[in-house]
């Protein structure tokens, strides 16, 4: 027990400078972009979910919050702030990156990702624009976006904040599930989910509601560990919305509308990943 604590704190470890340069660059970019990518979205029209979908991949600190300030007060539409949920990925992208995925890898994943948050979000639209849903009046308002990154601090203490944080993430859950595969062992474990086409997207889904970056953590670390399939992490992937749902009750009147988005998001994640699991085609 003591070899699989020590093995998993040096593999931890060992992750902290990819974690560092990766959330660098991210908060780099981010800096330069973040008004330019809120304004695109603001005047994204009818194409929303195919813009939501897109910079949605792209990890951004307190994206989908932005994007939940905006369909409160009725800048953009349900579907695509849909789209931004679905294709948001949180800590999966620099935790692969760190891992050393392969590329290949992981633009499939993002590519997925995208395409199921740009066809969700148009199919809701026009459903909404067909029942004569959708005729809300507009009430842009301001509402304070509170994220938490202390970006205007600047990039490299945010970067620290980022790494440090994810890190504790990283260590805590990789050491929990050693000490499972060690106690229980990993075929059974396994067998519970992996391979189980409706069940594993059903559990991935119901993690990815967890309301922080705690998901995309345990599912990318589940999936790093064999533990889960490619279809099955993406399932939860895609209902992982990070801190964006809990912004969405806070800041959107009317429960009952908030109840109904995040089942719509769960649906979506569900038969996603089962869909995906039967075709078959993420087999890496």
């Amino acid at each position: 027990m003591i070899d699989i604590i020590l093995d998993t704190i040096i593999d931890s470890v060992k992750l902290l400078p990819f974690l560092f340069i990766t959330y660098l660059i991210m908060e780099y970019i981010e800096h330069k972009t973040k008004e330019k990518t809120k304004e695109t979205i603001k005047k994204s029209g009818k194409i929303g979910p195919l813009v939501g979908s897109i910079l949605g991949a792209f990890p951004q600190c307190g994206f989908s919050v932005s994007a939940t300030n905006l369909y409160a007060g009725r800048v953009i539409t349900l579907g695509t702030l849909i789209s931004v949920y679905l294709s948001t990925s949180d800590e999966m992208l620099p935790i692969f990156i760190s891992e050393a995925v392969p590329i290949d890898v992981i633009l499939k994943i993002l590519g997925i990702k995208i395409l199921i948050g740009m066809v969700s979000g148009f199919i809701i639209d026009l459903v909404l624009r067909l029942t004569n849903k959708d005729k809300e009046e507009e009430k842009i308002v301001d509402l304070c976006e509170k994220d938490h990154c202390h970006c205007e601090k600047g990039i490299i203490k945010s970067s620290l904040k980022h790494t440090l944080n994810i890190f504790i993430f990283i260590l805590i859950i990789s050491l929990l599930m050693h000490i499972i595969i060690h106690l229980i062992g990993e075929e059974t474990i396994a067998s519970i989910i992996l391979n189980k086409p409706i069940l594993g997207p059903i559990i991935a889904s119901l993690i990815g509601l967890i309301p922080n970056c705690a998901a995309s953590v345990i599912l990318t670390q589940m999936y790093l560990e064999n533990l889960i399939s490619a279809a099955t992490m993406i399932s939860g992937l895609l209902v992982g919305a990070g801190v964006g749902l809990a912004v969405l009750f806070k800041t959107n009147k009317g429960i009952k509308e908030n109840l109904k988005i995040v089942g719509l998001l769960y649906f979506i994640g569900v038969i996603s990943g089962i869909i995906l699991e039967f075709i078959g085609i993420l087999n890496f």
